[in-house]
């Protein structure tokens, strides 16, 4: 300690405290790597995995910054004028990180987003994969990708966004997100047959899904306000400019939609092909003859002094 003294001008005082603060940070290092090594080990599933990970990591940064004050901050006076000088520093210098922590900790006790939830927020939709200090992580889904699939970019948002706009949840409380599927037949179609067939198909590949959604949203009831009298598929008819629109509403888990709409529209297209009274509809142009193509009750009748 005298060579220390003597050469770097540093006094035994400062020169313990300085050793305590590495022993202080080897020690915690240890205990770190010791308790990720328990976790890799004993824990398989990836998002217990990940919550154990970023438990240990909050908690070793926490107990670090409390043991080197306590070794650089001798006495309770200290602490005060300590904390008053860098409470005030950090009010004007460090709004933005402020913001960000106070928000990450509404984030973990609040819970309006967990890792693995999908979620929308600030005009971004994605799946939340990280939550730190400062910022999260979510896998972009949708843009310029249909159906609300990955497009393969990691994007990373401030937390303080959480206190500035409002953001949507795809998995808390209500599980299932209701999908419509509209089919557009002509008006020459047999559309009540066509609505049968429609119904026949989606009760077959959302029957599972509305089980489960009862199930999901008598758990979310307890915790929210949420209440739906009907959880079945169900076939609207509307009419549009070109033929009858049959609309087709379901659930699915928001995970799934893509799949789930590719297997509703195979079976749609099969079936539909096997009848020979239905036809899909689109935008056309035509000539109606009421004289002739009119029903008999409302064709306009042949007047001869027209034309004269």
């Amino acid at each position: 300690m005298s060579y220390f003294e003597n050469e770097w001008q540093i006094s035994p005082d400062l020169q313990l405290k300085i050793f305590h603060s590495f022993l202080a940070l080897f020690v915690l290092l240890l205990i770190r790597f010791l308790a990720l090594q328990l976790i890799f080990k004993n824990f398989k599933d990836v998002k217990d995995r990940y919550q154990w990970k970023n438990g240990v990591k909050n908690a070793y940064y926490i107990i670090l910054l409390i043991a080197l004050a306590n070794i650089w901050i001798d006495k309770i006076d200290s602490i005060g004028t300590f904390l008053g000088l860098v409470s005030a520093g950090l009010a004007i210098a460090l709004q933005v990180p402020i913001v960000n922590l106070a928000a990450w900790l509404f984030i973990v006790v609040r819970k309006p987003f967990e890792v693995g939830d999908r979620i929308e927020i600030g005009g971004v939709s994605g799946d939340v994969i990280d939550i730190r200090f400062f910022q999260f992580t979510i896998n972009e889904i949708g843009n310029w990708v249909a159906a609300e699939q990955s497009t393969g970019r990691i994007i990373h948002v401030p937390n303080g966004e959480v206190f500035k706009v409002s953001q949507a949840n795809y998995n808390q409380g209500f599980s299932h997100i209701w999908l419509e599927l509209p089919v557009l037949v002509t008006f020459e179609s047999n559309w009540r047959k066509a609505k049968e067939i429609l119904e026949n198909i989606i009760n077959i590949h959302a029957e599972e899904l509305s089980f489960s959604a009862k199930r999901k949203l008598l758990e979310a009831s307890k915790k929210y306000m949420i209440f739906y009298s009907n959880l079945t598929p169900i076939v609207y008819t509307q009419v549009k400019d070109s033929g009858v629109e049959l609309t087709i509403r379901f659930l699915s888990e928001p995970k799934k939609r893509r799949v789930v709409e590719n297997n509703v529209w195979e079976a749609i297209l099969d079936n539909f092909a096997k009848q020979d009274d239905i036809d899909f509809a689109y935008p056309t142009q035509r000539v109606f003859y009421n004289y002739t193509e009119g029903k008999e009750g409302a064709k306009k009748k042949f007047d001869p002094n027209l034309n004269q």
